[in-house]
Formats: structure tokens, sequence, C-alpha cells
């Protein structure tokens, strides 16, 4: 008994290496995942070290060591696997072998077998997809428990004289067995407890940054600017539990919560070097307090004693930054700084986000525009040809094309909005019937068969424009006879389809006629980036007889009128 708890004193020496292992950047590597080859040639030198100083504290009996040299060994193949069990093995049975003794080669070979036993136990847990049992106390004292038996049974098998080795096992087997199980098992413990509160940290950070992320990209997403950082920097505070926040621009603060506010607030430019530092060589900048003390430009007396800070990018150009300050009272703790910059990334893909949404913006401005310079001209030309030769014969009718002009020329200045209801959309399209009608007189006739259900249905303004314009420019135009057109617009298979049919049959493929395809295509593009490609225009001609263009959008989706502007 004597001699087991001398063991499990010694024992308590690996134990208080272990807990600094614990505490060291290698134990993220006891993660339970395929290993690469710079962690396990760490591992290797850290539990070949446990190895060899189990056999130096071991205790001298009858001509041999018992030590605690099996923990090193089994908890390498537990941990990493059988090569990695097999090389700390080796190496500490070879380091017994020559200490000498009566049991240098069985104990050298005893050593390499553990190693082995316990690469086996990771293989078989590993197959059966279970790696956390991996990290299991209980495994790792039975993993040893077996080993150490098998020894034993090495060292009878191999030692000699036999009677010599019969001797010591019987003094050595109990103790060692004990203390090696026990150690290991406690070794293992601490590994899972330590592994335990990095998961709970991590889930707390992972937490703290899901909660951020929902309470402020929303408010980036209506730009960069003064109002929106302010809101940013209060949650990002009150979140993070810093002492203050900022979010400055490359020029100047942007918003500032916290303290030290009495002289850092909006509007200051940026002036301290480190924040000067982030932005210019677009990298992370850490003062600690420590190393490097903050110092205030603005204020002897500034309470802030640390600051984090992150550079906000955009296609690799930086835009800002956010700053996290902690006081000169209080560490600034490694989550918070983990967290600052994974904010700071997650930031700068929501900028650069916002930034493709205006520039499709600006692109769905410039398609509107585009629309409306290709509609005016010759519209407006021939509809004053119309009046002058109406004005003649009938003045009130005259005054009413008049009326008409006049509407869908201020409708179609005043259409700054993106969307519209397909009310709205009709009502402008009949002035400019109305108009057409005058124009061609008993040549042309309209008809509407629209469901009344859908008239607040949103859809892109200048949606049917270019196809009416279309079938009575290229299509009703072209005809010596009866000229018709059909709007029609009616549910299909949880869909809504908008039809324009003309029954001139002219259509051609907007390759061949770039005036006549250039508005169609424009339409169908927009519907597409708004709804998805299964949605869009589709052309059917039947020459000479009918051109049928459809319009398929979702029934059960809004969409946003792009009102906001990034700064």
């Amino acid at each position: 008994m004597a001699l087991i708890f001398e063991l499990l004193q010694q024992t308590t020496v690996i134990i208080v290496i272990a807990y600094l292992f614990s505490k060291s950047p290698a134990m993220g590597y006891l993660s339970g995942a395929r290993l690469k080859q710079q962690q396990l040639l760490v591992l290797y030198v850290v539990f070949s070290l446990f190895s060899i100083l189990g056999t130096y504290a071991g205790l001298p009996i009858q001509g041999a060591i018992a030590n605690t040299r099996a923990i090193g060994a089994v908890l390498a193949g537990l941990i990493g696997g059988p090569i990695l069990g097999v090389a700390v093995g080796l190496t500490a049975g070879i380091h017994r072998f020559f200490i000498g003794g009566f049991t240098a080669f069985s104990c050298g070979v005893s050593t390499t077998v553990e190693g082995l036993i316990g690469g086996l136990v990771y293989l078989y847990l590993i197959r059966r997809k279970q790696p956390e049992q991996l990290f299991h106390p209980f495994v790792a004292f039975s993993t040893t428990l077996i080993a150490e038996i098998l020894q034993m049974a090495i060292i009878l098998a191999l030692a000699r004289p036999f009677a010599d080795a019969m001797a010591l096992v019987k003094v050595i087997a109990m103790p060692m067995i004990c203390a090696n199980s026990i150690g290991a098992a406690l070794f293992m413990s601490m590994v899972r407890d330590q592994r335990r509160v990095r998961d709970k940290v991590g889930a707390r950070f992972s937490s703290k940054a899901f909660t951020v992320a929902d309470r402020t990209l929303g408010i980036l997403s209506r730009g960069f600017c003064s109002e929106t950082a302010r809101e940013m920097a209060e949650i990002i505070r009150e979140e993070t539990e810093v002492g203050a926040v900022a979010i400055t621009d490359r020029y100047e603060i942007l918003a500032f919560s916290g303290i030290g506010d009495d002289h850092h607030y909006a509007g200051n430019a940026v002036v301290t070097k480190w924040s000067q530092q982030a932005l210019h060589e677009n990298r992370v900048v850490f003062v600690d307090g420590h190393d490097e003390d903050f110092q205030c430009p603005l204020a002897e007396n500034c309470p802030i004693g640390s600051v984090l800070v992150v550079p906000l990018q955009v296609d690799q150009d930086v835009v800002g930054t956010i700053s996290l300050y902690e006081p000169k009272t209080k560490l600034f703790l490694n989550i918070n700084r983990s967290f600052g910059e994974g904010l700071a990334t997650l930031y700068s893909h929501q900028l650069l986000r916002s930034r493709f949404e205006e520039q499709k913006s600006l692109l769905v401005h410039s398609e509107l525009k585009l629309i409306q310079a290709q509609v005016n001209p010759h519209f407006l030309f021939n509809a004053l040809n119309t009046i002058m030769a109406v004005v003649r014969k009938d003045a009130d009718q005259a005054r009413e094309l008049l009326m008409q002009l006049s509407t869908f020329f201020r409708t179609n200045l005043k259409r700054n909005k993106n969307i519209v209801t397909l009310e709205e959309e009709l009502t402008h399209i009949n002035s400019y019937l109305e108009i057409e009608k005058a124009r061609f007189g008993k040549r042309l006739s309209v008809y509407q068969e629209v469901d009344p259900a859908l008239s607040s249905l949103l859809i892109p303004v200048f949606t049917l424009q270019p196809l009416i314009e279309n079938a009575i420019k290229h299509g009703v135009a072209h005809l010596l006879d009866q000229g018709e057109v059909w709007v029609r617009a009616y549910r299909q298979d949880g869909s809504v389809v908008i039809e324009v049919e003309d029954n001139a049959g002219n259509y051609k493929n907007p390759v061949d006629t770039e005036s006549q395809g250039l508005g169609m295509r424009l339409v169908d593009q927009r519907i597409k980036n708004i709804y998805g490609k299964e949605f869009g225009l589709t052309v059917e001609c039947q020459p000479h007889q009918k051109t049928l263009v459809q319009i398929k959008f979702p029934l059960d989706r809004e969409i946003e009128n792009d009102s906001c502007v990034n700064h």
C-alpha cells in the first residue's frame, strides 16, 4: 500500500503538468478531429516528455523502476491514434532501455505496446463514430488498466531471470496498475472539463454574435452614416458590456457611446494613432494597456485604458473602423477581442452587400430612364400630329386628347418609385391608349380582361407600357385592316399572369431588331432580378395572326421599394 501512495504522489506532478498543458494553445488540438502533421508533432513532444518524466519520477524497486510512464503513452494513443501512441511509446521505451536494469528491454517493449493499445481504442471509437468517448475518464482508466496488466505480462515473458521478474511483478503490479489508471483518468477528466469550458465560452460567443448580428444588420442595410452608426454603437456596447464603442468612417467619428464621451463624440476627426494605423495599414490594432498604454490625445484624464481597433472593408478598401474600449480599471477580455474582429468581418460583408444593392438600385433607375427616353420622343411627335389633325374637326376631342397627353407625361415624370399597383399601371397606359385610339380611329380596338382582385398587385413600374407600345408600334400600325389589342390579368397555378396580345403577328427576335426588343428585355430582366429566374417574360408569335406576350409573377410575394440610399 505504501508503494501505491508513493506512486500516486508522483502522479500529482504529472497532473500539475497536465493542468498547465490544459491552459496552453496545444489544448486546442484535442478536439477529437483528425490532427494535422504539425499538431501531431506538438503532441508527440508533449506526451513523450510526460512519459520520460514519469520514468525519472519513478521509485527504484529490486533493480527496476516503479513508474507512471504509461500515462503519456496510453493518452497519446487515445488522443492522436496508433501512430502517435506508438511513436510516444517507442521514444519513452528507448529512453527506459538506456537507463538499464534487468527489465530494461521488457519495459521498453511494453511501453511501446501501451501506446499501441491506446491507439487501437482510438480507432475503435472513431469507427463507431463516438469520438467524444475518447475524452471520457472511464475510457482512459480502463485502457490504461488493460495496458498496465499487459505490461506486467510482458515483463514476465521477457525479463530474466524469471524468478526476479516474478518477485518484481508481485511487488509493483497492483501499485502501478492503480496509480497509472487513476492518473490517466484524472488527466482526461481535466482535459474534458477544460474542453467543456471552452465549448461554453464558444457557445456564449456565438450566441452574442448572433444576437448582435440580428439586431444590427437590418440597421446597416439602411446605409453607413451617423444615424445608423449611432444605433449600432449602442447595441454593440450593450451586448459586449465594454467600456465604450466608437464607429468611424475614414475621416471622422460617426458615433461614440460609453466612457469618455465628454471629449470623444460624433463629428470629431479621427485623431488617435491606432485608428490611423488601422485605416492606413488595413490591419487590426490592439492596445492592451500593459505592454502599451492608451494615450488619449484629447484629454489627460481620459478613463480609457485599452482599445481594439478593427477596420471595416468593402472590396479590400477600408471605409471605416469599429473600436472597442475598456477603462483603465478593467482588463480587455479575449472574447471581446475575438468578438470585435468577427463583428467587423460580418459588417464588412454587409457593407459590400449594401453597396451591391445600391448599385443594383441605380441600375434599375437607369433602366427606367432608358425606357422613358425610348417611349417619349416618337410618341410625343405622333400625339402632336394626331391632335393637330383632330383640332380642326372636333375641338372638344382635341382638348380631351391634350389632357390625356398631359396626364401621361406628368405621370411619366413623377414615376420615381420602383413599384406601383397594377391599377396604377393600367391607368397610366390608358392615357397612352386614348391618344393612340384617336390616332388610328376605328382601326384600333383595345380590350381589357383584368381580375378585379388583382388591382392592388404590386408590380415593377413601366412593366406594361413597353409591351403595349410594341403591340401598337410594331404590330397594329402595320395592319391595313382592323387592329386589336388585348390586356389580360388572371391567376394561374399560384401565380399571376399578365398578357398583352395583338392580332398582327409581326414580332421579331430582339437580336434582329434592337428597337423592338430593348424595352421587353429590360422588363424581363427586372422581373427576374426581383422574383427569380422562374418568372419573367415569354413571347409566342404566330406570323400574321397574333403575338402573345406573357409576364409571370408570384402571387404571394411582396417586393420592396428601394428608397434607402447608402452613403
